[in-house]
């Protein structure tokens, strides 16, 4: 056989490889694009961002062909209606804290945050290896929803205060912005909770309408300049001490996607959950020392006023526990590993962050 006749036939049989080739990669990543609403602004870039990161992982993985668009709350959808948005099928995803929709059933906010749950990493290892992101699909399951872990931003700050509060009696007939679930704990103490939007909080606070905000940590905060009006900044915001948000999938949309597709978007949801708190840690440490700059008072809340929390907080999960079975099953088991998940972190990482710390206000690091 010449030259040119052996380079005409392996082009034939290249070209004959390539369009036998071209149909099986199309069945293996078809073309599909979803649309995701947001509970957030793209404003907050640390928690929004997750969305985008989410779509930036799908598509690379899938060489453009599994597309997940995210839009922006009130967009598509309000920030609030992005689950009923996911359960009558209008969007197939969305990215959301399940505390939103707690008024509903109260376990949606356990997979996000409560009082004295647990902390980021707890909630990672609960929700990943201790059977938490089943439970939580078991209670979805009736709402058409699949979901997965899709960021945390560590634990929060407690908020802005326009005086101190140093008992438990300085709570008392405070008007205070914050979440809903967290506010009907607080009302036992009470705290008079107010449902307010986040681009209202500053006038609110300003004007004195409201007494103190919570809103979610240093670099956030420091956007919507709550240390003008409201200069007290209160730690540990102990009603949000691991929040996590999750990605909603229709039900009916994900068990249509193909296997490897189904991989591709648990691993992206995984990825993005990493991300954002890798994002928080990195950001909140500047930005603490940029609010205190500004003139941010820095104060803790003591012991007794925790405990009150505390004790208010338990009333409320064994009210839900006693009628709500979903409730009940999800908080008793976050309970048991809560128990073992403090007894460990004392032994090691305590020890080791408080030595780091000394170091730090040392000055030796």
């Amino acid at each position: 056989m010449d030259r040119r006749s052996f380079l005409t036939k392996t082009a034939v049989v290249g070209a004959a490889a390539s369009t036998l080739a071209a149909p099986a990669i199309a069945q293996t990543n078809p073309r599909i694009t979803w649309r995701l609403a947001s509970s957030f602004p793209k404003s907050l870039d640390t928690i929004y961002g997750a969305a985008d990161d989410l779509y930036n992982f799908v598509s690379e993985a899938t060489d453009g062909n599994f597309v997940i668009q995210p839009f922006a709350a009130g967009e598509i959808v309000g920030a609030l209606q992005v689950h009923d948005a996911v359960t009558d099928g209008t969007v197939e995803a969305a990215h959301t804290a399940g505390y939103y929709f707690w008024g509903k059933d109260p376990t949606f906010a356990l997979g996000c945050a409560v009082p004295f749950s647990l902390s980021s990493r707890g909630m990672n290892a609960f929700m990943y290896e201790g059977g938490g992101n089943e439970l939580y699909n078991e209670f979805l399951a009736q709402y058409k929803i699949i979901a997965f872990p899709g960021g945390n931003s560590g634990t929060q700050m407690g908020g802005w205060f326009r005086r101190e509060i140093n008992t438990v009696d300085d709570l008392r007939g405070l008007k205070m912005r914050i979440g809903g679930f967290a506010g009907k704990v607080l009302e036992q103490l009470g705290l008079v909770p107010q449902q307010i939007a986040g681009g209202d909080i500053y006038q609110a606070l300003e004007r004195g309408t409201i007494d103190a905000a919570e809103w979610i940590g240093p670099y956030d905060d420091e956007k919507l300049g709550f240390v003008k009006v409201a200069p007290y900044y209160y730690a540990p915001g102990v009603w949000e001490g691991g929040p996590m948000w999750h990605f909603y999938f229709n039900t009916d949309a994900y068990g249509a996607l193909p296997e490897n597709y189904k991989s591709v978007l648990r691993t992206a949801c995984d990825a993005a959950n990493v991300r954002m708190l890798s994002k928080y840690d990195y950001k909140n440490p500047t930005a603490i020392k940029t609010l205190v700059g500004q003139g941010a008072q820095l104060r803790w809340f003591s012991k007794d006023v925790m405990d009150a929390m505390f004790d208010a907080a338990n009333r409320t999960y064994e009210e839900y526990s006693a009628t709500n079975t979903h409730f009940a099953n999800m908080w008793g088991a976050i309970k048991d590993f809560r128990s073992e998940y403090y007894t460990w972190a004392q032994i090691a990482d305590y020890n080791y962050d408080t030595y780091m710390m000394i170091k730090q206000n040392e000055g030796a690091l």
